[in-house]
């Protein structure tokens, strides 16, 4: 008895020990996670700040009803930039959408995963996220723009681009989404008599329409703020006419920025900042509105 009684009193000192390091290093590394968020959003703070201060003398009516003018900067505006924008983005939403839940819905309900290709598809995929869009751009140019399809630098060419850049992000969010519908929701209806399409379209799909649609959004965020490729494959740095149809030479939002921040003038500046500001309402409003679709129709399992 005495033996015991002596070696529980000595190994308790040290579990006591033991559990203090670990409260101190979890503290440590709580704190640590706590000080670079303050850190980030400190400086995403400053970002904003410098935005505002900036552009907010010219985010006016102008900004959006005038065309880009170098005879009078101080009140022009970015319409045809809008306009390029809405078209480009159009687009991309006919392109990529459909081929994108589609190839969600084949690889997560339809796919075979013990066979080769499946798998080669999938991981495909998962590599192609991490692709720079400048390698869109490339791919888009080659084919598109020139080689065999040839349709030449217009507001489709851009659509293009983008659509195979978000795409990816698409087909993966769509695999989520119906991966966190549970298997009683697939079961039970194949039990009652529903094919596998039936199953998919009337039960699958509606509980994962939170998930894909917030995806979604989230992916078009991304694309509407790209430049780069655009670039490549012929958006126009200076263009004072609204493109009528995807077919039409055309310029976006992102490009018009670039090509503003290069102008000496301090007024073409000042649209500058000014025309970074809407795009970032924009993205704020894009934002806001994935967060009320995964809210609105999210379901608890």
């Amino acid at each position: 008895m005495s033996l015991s009684t002596t070696t529980r009193d000595s190994v308790a000192p040290i579990d006591l020990a033991k559990g203090q390091r670990s409260n101190v290093r979890s503290g440590a590394f709580a704190a640590l996670l706590w000080t670079c968020l303050a850190l980030a959003c400190l400086f995403l703070l400053a970002v904003l700040v410098v935005i505002l201060t900036e552009g907010w003398a010219r985010f006016d009516a102008n900004l959006i009803t005038e065309q880009p003018s170098r005879l009078a900067p101080e009140t022009s505006g970015v319409q045809s930039a809008i306009f390029g924008t809405l078209w480009v983005m159009l687009g991309t939403i006919l392109l990529a959408l459909p081929i994108g839940i589609a190839g969600g819905i084949y690889l997560e309900e339809y796919a075979d995963n013990t066979k080769w290709w499946n798998r080669l598809i999938e991981l495909n995929i998962q590599n192609l996220v991490a692709v720079p869009s400048i390698i869109y751009g490339i791919l888009t140019l080659a084919f598109v723009v020139r080689g065999p399809i040839s349709i030449g630098p217009v507001a489709l060419a851009g659509s293009v681009a983008l659509a195979l850049l978000i795409l990816p992000v698409i087909i993966i969010t769509t695999r989520e989404a119906l991966r966190a519908v549970p298997q009683e929701i697939r079961q039970g209806s194949l039990a009652l008599g529903a094919t596998q399409w039936q199953t998919t379209w009337r039960q699958v799909l509606p509980s994962a329409v939170s998930g894909i649609s917030t995806g979604t959004i989230l992916a078009l965020s991304r694309a509407i703020g790209e430049a780069a490729p655009l670039l490549l494959v012929g958006a126009t740095v200076f263009i004072t006419v609204n493109p009528d149809g995807l077919l039409d030479r055309y310029t976006v939002l992102p490009v018009q920025i670039f090509n503003l921040v290069k102008l000496p003038e301090l007024s073409n500046q000042q649209l500058a900042w000014a025309t970074i500001l809407l795009l970032m309402v924009i993205l704020l409003a894009m934002n806001g509105i994935a967060i009320w679709l995964r809210n609105r129709f999210q379901r608890r399992w």
